[in-house]
C-alpha cells in the first residue's frame, strides 16, 4: 500500500500528469510523470513529496483482476518512490496484457519505464555529432535538384 502522502487523488492531479508530463509506453503498461512539480492545493511553497496514481480499465479484466493489477502496480511503486524527483506526478496506466502478466513482467515493464523517464534521453533525440538528415544533400528523389528544389 502507498502511503497516504504519496497517493494521486485529485482528477486535475492526474489530467496534468497525463497531458503535461513526458510518457514511456511498454507492451503492459504506460507510465506518464511529470517532474518536479508544486502542489497547487498545498499551503505555502513547500515541494510536496512524489505522488502516484493509476487507471486500470475494464480492458485489462474483471474486477478481481483489475484490483489484483492495482495491488501489484502500487506494491511496486512504493518500493521505486525514493528514485522519483520531490514534488512529481506519476500516472500508471495499465494495458489489457497486464491482467494476465505476473509480478516479474509488472516489476520489469515498470522499471523499465521509469529508467526511460527518469534517466534516459527522449526518443527521436539525437546523440551529439548525429546526421539529422535535413542537410545540404540534395533529394534522392529528385537527382540535379539541390535543397532549394530548382535545377542547377
Amino acid at each position: 500500500m502507498l502511503p497516504t502522502e504519496n497517493r494521486l487523488r485529485r482528477r486535475e492531479d492526474f489530467a496534468t500528469a497525463v497531458r503535461r508530463g513526458r510518457r514511456a509506453g511498454r507492451p503492459l503498461l504506460v507510465v506518464h510523470c511529470r517532474s518536479g512539480s508544486t502542489d497547487p492545493h498545498a499551503a505555502g511553497e513547500c515541494v510536496p513529496p512524489a505522488r502516484a496514481g493509476f487507471v486500470v480499465s475494464k480492458a485489462v479484466g474483471i474486477a478481481v483482476v483489475r484490483n489484483k493489477v492495482k495491488r501489484r502496480l502500487r506494491h511496486l511503486l512504493r518500493d521505486r518512490l525514493d528514485r522519483l524527483p520531490a514534488g512529481s506526478l506519476v500516472v500508471v496506466r495499465a494495458l489489457p496484457g497486464a491482467g494476465t502478466a505476473d509480478h516479474d513482467e509488472l516489476a520489469r515493464d515498470l522499471d523499465a519505464a521509469l529508467e526511460r523517464l527518469l534517466g534516459g534521453s527522449p526518443r527521436g533525440s539525437n546523440p551529439a555529432g548525429a546526421a539529422t538528415g535535413s542537410g545540404c544533400a540534395a533529394d534522392p528523389r529528385n537527382p540535379g535538384r539541390g535543397p532549394g528544389g530548382s535545377a542547377q
